[in-house]
C-alpha cells in the first residue's frame, strides 16, 4: 500500500496501550494505516508520499475538546477580547481600541469579562461603562456567559433601563437603589432580552465568522469539538460550511432543551437534526440542559448555601420532576444527555434525574454526562460510576490557588473547598472523566488546560490538590473523550484503522517541565488526513 503521508522521527503518544512505543505514523486517505518504527513505515513510501519529520517532538491524536461553543466562540473573535482585563484601566483600553477599529459597528461588544473588575467587592455597573463610552451602546459578556453588562445607552436601546418583570430561576435584570437597572443582566433569560435587540447577522456573516473560528481551532491542534447549546439555526451554518468542504474540525452537536419545552418537543426538535446530520464530520447525538447557573453570580444550585447568604441555595432552572420527564424521553429516543450543573445541589439533582431515567427506561449504554461539576458532595461521587455517568470537566475553570483574584473561591465556605473541582477524587472513584475548555468562557488552548490540571495547589493545608498526571490528562483529551461520543473505535488513538486526526506539538511534552507546558504550541494539525494547520513549514 502506498502512503499519502508519513510522519517520522517523532515521539509518538499513541494513547493505545497495546502499542505505546512508536516513532512513525503512516496515513492513507483519511485513515491511519500503520503506527510503529520507521523501518516499517518507510516501506509505505512512494514518490508522491509527503514526508514530515517530527524532529523528536510529540506526535499524538488530535485534541478532542468535550465542552465547546463553536459559533459563540467564533463570533467572540470579532469582539473586544477582555479575558486579560484586570481593572477598569485595562477595560478602558480594550474597549476604546476596539471602538476606534470598528467605527461602523453600532454596538461596542466585548467578550471574556471577569467578575473581579472593578474588584472582587465592587460589581461592574453602567456608570463604569458610561465613563468609558457613553455615546455608543456597549454590551459585555462575562467569561462564563452567565452575566451581561450594558451601559446606559445600551439599556435604553433594549428597553431595560427601568427594569423588567420577574424572570424564572435566578435570572435577573439587576436594579439599583436609584430605581434604574445597574446594567447587569444575570443568566440567559435576562440577557437574551438585550441580545435579541442586537443587529441581526446575515448568513454570510455567520459563515465568515465560523471560517475564522475553524482556522483558530485548527491552530491549537483540536480536531473534534463537542458543541454545546445548539439548535437548528446553528446546524444550518455548520451544514453550509460542511457542504463547502470547510470544516477543519469535527463537530459533535446537540439540541438545547429549555424550561418552556414539553416532552413532545424532544422528538419534534432533536430527531430531525439527528437524522439530517450524521456524518463523521458533523453529527447531532445528544440533548443539552442547563440545570443551574454559576457560583460567580450566586446562581449555582448548592446544598449548603453561600458564605454570608446561607439561606440562598440558587434556584434550579428545571424542576426535578420536569427534568426527569424530559430526560426520560431523550433517553427513550436513544439520545445521550449532557447537563450543565456547577453546584453540588445541581449535580445531585441531575444524578437523581438519571437514576429516575434508569428506573423508567432500564439501563443501557447511555453515557449520559454532567458538565462542569465545580462542587460535588462526597456522597454523590460514587453515584457517577454506579449510574454510568461521565464527568465532563474543564481544568482551566479552577483557580490554581485560593489566593487567585478569581472571585469563585469566595462563593464557597473554606471547609468545603476540598470538594471543589474534585478531579482526583472523581477519577480515583473509577469515574470516566473527559476534559475540555468551554471556549470562549476560557481560552481553547489545550496547553493552558493541561498546565492547570498538572499544577493546581491545595487551597488549604491538608486539602487535595486534585492534580492529574500528564498521561491521565492527555487520555482525557483523546481516547477517553472519543469514548464519550461513542467514537472510541474511530478516533482518539493513533492506531491502524483510526481516522487520521493528528497533532504534532512544538516540543516533546513528556520532557517539558510541567510548569512550562502552558508555553507550548502546535506545529502541525491533521484532520481527516488533511493538513489543516502548519506552522513554520
Amino acid at each position: 500500500m502506498n502512503a499519502d503521508l508519513i510522519i517520522f522521527n517523532g515521539s509518538v503518544f499513541t494513547a493505545d496501550d497495546a502499542n505505546s512505543e512508536a516513532d512513525s505514523v503512516v496515513v492513507k486517505g483519511n485513515k491511519i494505516v500503520f503506527v510503529g518504527p520507521f523501518e516499517t513505515a518507510k516501506t509505505y513510501q512512494n514518490p508522491d508520499t509527503k514526508m514530515i519529520d517530527a524532529a523528536g517532538k510529540t506526535v499524538m491524536p488530535g485534541f478532542i475538546d468535550t465542552h465547546f461553543h463553536v459559533l459563540w466562540g467564533s463570533r467572540s473573535l470579532a469582539s473586544a477580547q477582555l479575558i486579560e482585563c484586570k481593572n477598569l484601566d485595562d477595560l478602558k483600553g480594550c474597549l476604546l481600541d476596539w471602538a476606534e477599529a470598528h467605527p461602523n459597528r453600532e454596538w461596542v461588544m466585548g467578550n471574556g469579562m471577569s467578575y473581579a473588575v472593578p474588584s472582587a467587592d465592587i460589581d461592574l455597573n453602567r456608570h463604569h461603562l458610561d465613563a468609558i463610552i457613553a455615546d455608543r451602546p456597549v454590551i459585555l459578556f462575562s467569561f462564563d456567559m452567565h452575566t451581561v453588562w450594558l451601559n446606559t445607552l445600551g439599556l435604553e436601546k433594549t428597553g431595560l433601563l427601568n427594569g423588567h418583570p420577574p424572570l424564572p430561576g435566578d435570572a435577573d435584570v439587576v436594579m439599583g437603589d436609584d430605581g434604574l437597572a445597574t446594567g447587569a443582566l444575570v443568566e440567559p433569560a435576562a440577557y437574551n432580552l438585550a441580545v435579541e435587540q442586537l443587529p441581526e447577522q446575515t448568513a454570510a456573516e455567520k459563515l465568515d465568522e465560523l471560517k475564522n473560528g475553524m482556522a483558530y481551532i485548527a491552530s491549537h491542534g483540536i480536531t473534534t469539538v463537542h458543541d454545546m447549546a445548539c439548535n437548528a439555526e446553528d446546524m444550518q451554518v455548520y451544514g453550509a460550511l460542511h457542504e463547502q468542504g470547510g470544516l477543519t474540525a469535527r463537530i459533535y452537536a446537540n439540541q438545547l432543551i429549555e424550561p418552556e419545552h414539553k416532552v413532545a418537543d424532544i422528538q419534534r426538535l432533536a430527531v430531525p437534526l439527528r437524522d439530517k446530520y450524521n456524518s463523521d464530520l458533523l453529527r447531532v447525538g445528544f440533548i443539552k440542559f442547563f440545570i443551574d447557573g454559576v457560583y460567580e453570580s450566586f446562581s449555582a444550585v448548592t446544598l449548603n448555601g453561600y458564605p454570608g447568604r446561607p439561606d440562598h441555595h440558587g434556584e434550579p432552572i428545571f424542576s426535578a420532576d420536569h427534568f426527569a420527564q424530559l430526560a426520560a424521553e431523550a433517553d427513550r429516543l436513544g439520545f445521550q444527555i449532557a447537563v450543565h450543573a456547577c453546584g453540588d445541589g445541581g449535580v445531585q439533582l441531575v444524578l437523581n434525574g438519571y437514576e429516575s431515567v434508569i428506573k423508567q427506561n432500564g439501563r443501557r449504554d447511555s453515557r449520559h454526562r454532567v458538565e462542569h461539576i465545580e462542587m460535588v458532595s462526597q456522597a454523590d461521587i460514587g453515584r457517577f460510576k454506579e449510574l454510568g455517568v461521565i464527568a465532563s470537566m474543564q481544568p482551566l475553570h479552577a483557580p490554581i490557588e485560593a489566593g487567585d483574584s478569581d472571585v469563585w473561591v469566595s462563593r464557597v465556605a473554606e471547609e468545603e473547598w476540598d470538594m471543589a473541582f474534585a478531579w482526583r477524587s472523581i477519577r480515583d472513584a473509577g469515574v470516566h472523566i473527559c476534559f475540555g475548555s468551554d471556549w470562549p468562557v476560557v481560552p481553547l488552548n489545550p496547553f493552558l488546560s493541561i498546565h492547570a490540571a498538572l499544577n493546581r495547589k491545595p487551597w488549604k493545608p491538608g486539602h487535595n490538590s486534585h492534580n492529574q498526571t500528564l498521561t491521565e490528562t492527555l487520555i482525557s483529551y483523546t481516547r477517553d473523550a472519543a469514548f464519550v461520543e461513542f467514537s472510541e473505535t474511530k478516533k482518539g488513538q493513533l492506531k491502524a484503522g483510526m481516522l487520521a486526526d493528528i497533532a504534532i506539538l512544538s516540543d516533546n511534552i513528556f520532557e517539558v517541565d510541567k510548569d512550562k507546558i502552558a508555553t507550548m504550541s502546535i506545529d502541525l494539525t491533521i484532520m481527516n488526513g488533511n493538513i489543516v494547520f502548519q506552522k513554520n513549514r
